[in-house]
Order: C-alpha cells, then sequence, then structure tokens
C-alpha cells in the first residue's frame, strides 16, 4: 500500500463516523449512488441562484455549505467531483427590485428574460449578466472551486434539448404532477413550456393550443394579435416553468447534489417527481432553514433587507462568516450586524482549539470545513470583543494607537507578526465608529455605584506593576460582593453603562490589563466627576 493511502485511513475511518452535519450529508449521497444502476464518473454538486436581484448573502451560504459537503465527500470516496453554480437568467423580470436604479426603464422590460433586460448600471450587456458578474466576483473572492453556468446559455446551446424533447413527450405526466398545487384560474393556462415570443421577446405564460412530438414544437395563441404561433421547444425557444427546469436541469446536466431553503420543500419533491418521469433519480439534498433581517422578517433579493457580503466583510473577515454558514445550517438565524463580533470570536476560539484536538474532534471543529481541511495556525493574545471595547474606552480610532494598547497585553506582538490580530484591529475600529460609537449612551452612578467605584480605583492603585486581568477580576468580584450587589451581574452592568456607555461588555479583569490600570483609574475618575 502507498504511503500517501496509509495516511489517508485514519482520516477516513474517522470520516465515516464523524458526526459534523458535512459529513451527515456526504454519507447520504454515497447511499444515493450506491443505488444507481449507472453511477456516474463524476459526482456533480450543483447551487443554483435566481438572478432577479443583486446576489444577496444567503446565495454565499448556499454555495458556501455545499462546498463543505463537496469537502467532506471527497474525504469519503475516490470519485472526482464537480461544482457547478448555475443562474437562472433566462427567467422573465417578473417585477422590478428596489434596491436599483433606473425603475422606470426596468418597468418598460417586464417579462424580458434576464438576459436581455438592459443592465440599470451600465457595467454590463445585461441586467442578467451584471448580476452574473456581482455572484462570480463574490465566490472568487472567497477561493470557491466552481463552474459558472449561464441558463441562457445551456438552453441556446442546445445542452438541454434532448431533455426538453423528455418533457415534451412526458408533457400530459408533467402537468398531472403540477396541477393539483395551482388554483383553479391557473390551472386553465399552466404550460410546463414558456415560449419566448419572436414578436417581442417576453418568456409568455400562455395555455398551449398544439403539441407535436415529432416536430418538436408547441402552438400558442398570441395574446396581443390572436394569431396561433408554433415554435421548437429546444434551442433556446422555449424555457421551462420553474418546477419542471429544475427537474429537466437535475436530469440534463447529472445533478447528484443540491441543497435548498426551507421555503422549497414542496418545489424539492415536485420536482424529484418530474425527474423520476424523465427516467432518473433526482439529487440527494437537505432543506436548511433561512436567514433573518433584525426584525425577523426573510432576508430578499428584491427588498435588500438582511447584511450583504459586502457589509459583512467590512467588519469581519471571509472566514467569519463562513462559520456562520456552517453553524447549525436548519436553524433560522438572524443575520444582522450584532451577529458579527460573537461570531468573529467563536471563529477564534475553534481556530485557537484545532491545533491540540485528536481527528475525530478536528473534524467537528467548523474550522475543518471552512479550511478545507487545512486551519492556519493563529496567536490572538486577545479577543474581537476586547478589541472592540478598547477602541471604544480609549476613544481612538488609529491602529497604532490600540497596537500600544495590545503591546502592553503581548510585549512581541505586532503587525507583522500578528497578521490576523492586525486585521481584526482595522475591523474593530470600522465597526465601533458605525455601529458602537452612534449608540453610546452613558449614565452617572447611584450612590452605591459611585462608592464602589470609588474602593475600585484604589484597589486599581494598590496593584503591583504587571498585575494580570485574574488578579484583577477578583478585585472586581470582590468589590461587587462587598457593596452587596445582588445579583453580581448589576454591578458589571454598571460598569459597563457608566464607564463605556453600553449595557454589556468584555471580562472586566482583562480589559483594565489590556487598558492600563492608570488608564482605567482615570476613566473612573472621569465618570465620578
Amino acid at each position: 500500500m502507498p504511503a500517501d493511502q496509509a495516511s489517508a485511513l485514519p482520516l477516513r475511518e474517522a470520516a465515516l463516523g464523524s458526526k459534523a452535519w458535512p459529513f451527515d450529508e456526504a454519507r447520504k449521497l454515497l447511499k444515493r449512488l450506491e443505488r444507481l444502476s449507472n453511477p456516474p464518473e463524476t459526482v456533480l454538486f450543483e447551487t443554483g441562484y435566481g438572478p432577479s436581484g443583486l446576489p444577496h448573502i444567503g446565495t454565499f451560504g448556499e454555495v458556501a455549505r455545499t462546498a463543505m459537503v463537496r469537502h467532506a465527500f471527497e474525504q469519503l470516496s475516490d470519485l472526482p467531483t464537480r461544482l457547478v453554480c448555475f443562474s437562472d437568467d433566462m427567467d422573465g423580470l417578473r417585477k422590478v427590485p428596489d434596491n436599483v436604479p433606473e425603475q422606470a426603464m426596468l418597468t418598460e422590460h417586464l417579462d424580458q428574460p434576464l438576459s436581455a433586460v438592459p443592465d440599470p448600471f451600465g457595467t454590463h450587456e445585461s441586467f442578467g449578466q451584471h448580476n452574473n458578474a456581482r455572484l462570480q466576483g463574490f465566490l472568487d473572492q472567497f477561493g470557491f472551486d466552481y463552474a459558472f453556468f449561464s441558463a441562457t446559455e445551456c438552453y441556446r446551446s442546445g445542452r438541454f434539448d434532448e431533455t426538453l424533447l423528455q418533457v415534451l413527450k412526458h408533457y400530459d405526466e408533467v402537468i398531472e404532477v403540477i396541477l393539483p398545487t395551482l388554483g383553479e384560474e391557473r390551472r386553465k393556462t399552466y404550460s410546463p413550456f414558456l415560449p419566448l415570443c419572436p414578436r417581442t421577446g417576453r418568456v409568455l405564460q400562455v395555455a398551449i393550443q398544439e403539441r407535436d412530438e415529432a416536430a418538436g414544437t408547441i402552438a400558442y395563441d398570441d395574446p396581443d394579435t390572436g394569431e396561433r404561433v408554433a415554435v421548437p421547444v429546444t434551442s433556446g425557444k422555449c424555457k421551462l416553468q420553474w418546477k419542471a427546469d429544475w427537474a429537466m436541469r437535475w436530469v440534463a446536466l447529472g445533478v447528484d447534489y443540491e441543497m435548498a431553503g426551507k421555503d422549497l420543500i414542496d418545489s424539492v419533491r415536485l420536482s424529484g417527481q418530474i425527474a423520476r418521469i424523465l427516467g432518473a433519480s433526482p439529487p440527494e439534498g437537505f432543506s436548511y432553514e433561512l436567514f433573518l433581517d433584525e426584525n425577523g422578517e426573510k432576508i430578499s433579493k428584491s427588498r435588500g433587507n438582511g447584511l450583504t457580503i459586502e457589509e459583512w466583510l467590512t467588519y469581519a473577515s471571509p472566514q467569519s462568516l463562513s462559520l456562520f454558514m456552517y453553524q447549525a445550517p436548519r436553524k433560522a438565524k438572524r443575520l444582522y450586524f450584532d451577529v458579527i463580533p460573537k461570531t468573529v470570536d467563536e471563529y477564534l476560539a475553534h481556530l485557537a482549539n484545532f491545533g491540540g484536538q485528536d481527528i475525530e474532534a478536528q473534524l467537528k471543529n467548523p474550522v475543518w470545513h471552512i479550511h478545507v481541511g487545512n486551519p492556519p495556525q493563529a496567536e490572538l493574545p486577545i479577543s474581537f470583543n476586547l478589541l472592540l471595547n478598547l477602541v471604544s474606552a480609549s476613544n481612538s480610532e488609529e491602529a497604532d494607537t490600540l497596537w500600544g494598547f495590545i503591546r502592553r497585553y503581548a510585549p512581541d506582538a505586532t503587525p507583522a507578526s500578528h497578521p490576523l490580530l492586525d486585521e481584526l484591529v482595522h475591523y474593530a475600529i470600522r465597526y465601533f465608529h458605525d455601529f458602537v460609537k452612534p449608540n453610546k449612551t452613558f449614565r452617572a452612578p447611584s450612590d452605591k455605584e459611585r462608592k464602589a467605584l470609588e474602593e475600585l480605583s484604589a484597589k486599581l492603585g494598590e496593584l503591583p506593576s504587571g498585575a494580570s486581568g485574574e488578579e484583577i477580576q477578583t478585585i472586581v468580584y470582590e468589590i461587587g460582593k462587598g457593596h452587596d450587589f445582588e445579583p453580581l451581574r448589576d454591578w458589571f452592568k454598571a460598569l459597563y453603562e457608566v464607564l463605556l456607555g453600553q449595557s454589556q461588555g468584555p471580562r472586566f479583569g482583562n480589559f483594565v490589563e489590556l487598558y492600563g490600570v492608570e488608564e482605567t483609574r482615570a476613566m473612573i475618575g472621569e465618570k465620578l466627576d
């Protein structure tokens, strides 16, 4: 047995039993392949995107999670894999998104394929191309290994022709799957085929009057002129309705795995039925919960609510965003600015723990999945939350000033020796400036709090040089107990509200060690005055 195969065995054995959710998904995919009479030579993972609006962070999440499952699968199987990011840019523009310019112009192009609608930003030939480029730019920034497929190119090139003719052949069976899910009026005109009007170029939702399986055509009555029009179902002259389109794509491309949001559970089921009618096995996958904005409402491309990818990356690293996507994918989560600091520190904690873990624990550690099995080594003497409070207390937005404080805590730390920490410094400055500073609200201490703060300042002044954060924390605890704060968290809340202008904060002893004893005493004196 070659040495490289021998060294891989422990990892594969651990992966086969790992409880991390990407491995659960990978094992489900393995079982699917075992059931197939003609398994693929290359396992195809797909993620879909509707470019009717600007790409949002949920789109990134789907690609990130799919990539994690792909990497987990590669630990269990020697089959080659491929990830396709598919853009349904041939879909008609049904409504104008709220968060783009040129609203009037776009309104004039309703029902045109997105790849034919002019770009309101003026940078690409079409709105679809603009949004596709935005999506690819985001994915490239994160280093995803993927192939990008355009629906328009797939339809026009003939890639889908064979499967489209199968849909025409099984037209009545496909109809029977979808009709029970529609209202009475919609049933009268529903067809899986949406012809592109030769006269206007619009994607039409019209009743099909004739079908010619031998010729590969359908015919409809033009809604404006009443003329009977026959068009091929191939070569981009028609596209399919959503659920039939999804099934056709699975069959034509040979998709083995695709996940989808919880709101698409019924669509997955119906598309799976259609895929079976077309003679294929639907892909494996799972339904993830949706992201919510600060008001608990689902984030939407057209509304532009919730965080964008650019906004997250302004205040935190790509890896922290990947961690947010990794965690509890079946749980609905608020995706807003206040989740960023907590997620950053959770990422740093997972990274710090990784090196000392055995293989089983490492495979459960999110950073193994985030960094494709090779997390970097990083020494971070302080947390992101502590950095934020350092910026808040010092009222300084200069990185050099913050590094001066950091070197008290870690004398040998420099931006060059700790580049990750230097990134965090700049993230903390931006986050403080935009979110913490505008919301800081100081209050005066009560008489009880004033006496406790005076004693805290005096006790800090008695400390020897170089006192540790633990020693300082012990003093803070004793003062809180001595002044009968019950519960004790009221004492810490008072410290944060009086000194930092916020209702919560870092472990206070560590903060004082970092900020400086004399600086803390001066801050206490200022607030008492």
